[in-house]
């Protein structure tokens, strides 16, 4: 069941109440008895706890470092060694071609 607030308009008396979203809204104050309360708009109170929900929807890895400092990194970015391969390599001859 949802939970509504509601003010009086007399005496400014603000409470909330449980009902049916079905329910006519409350008219009469329960501190100064006049029929003047008025529902008001308010925000949800819809909270996910827990560690698998994200407040963006969006999974995310927590981030290495938090700090305030500028967002150039001197770190080189890690390459991998080149593959052998199965053929074997071409040939070198140390013999310098004929001059004709």
């Amino acid at each position: 069941m949802p939970t509504y607030e509601y003010v009086c308009k007399s005496c400014g008396y603000g409470w909330e109440a449980q009902q049916r979203i079905s329910e006519a809204p409350l008219t009469e104050c329960p501190k100064c008895q006049k029929a003047t309360a008025q529902r008001q708009i308010s925000g949800g109170n819809f909270i996910l706890k827990g560690g698998g929900w994200y407040a963006d929807l969006y999974s995310s890895s927590p981030k290495k470092s938090e700090s305030g400092s500028s967002s150039t990194t001197t770190d080189k970015p890690k390459t991998e060694p080149p593959k052998a391969t199965s053929s074997p390599p071409a040939s070198t001859s140390t013999k310098e071609p004929s001059k004709t």
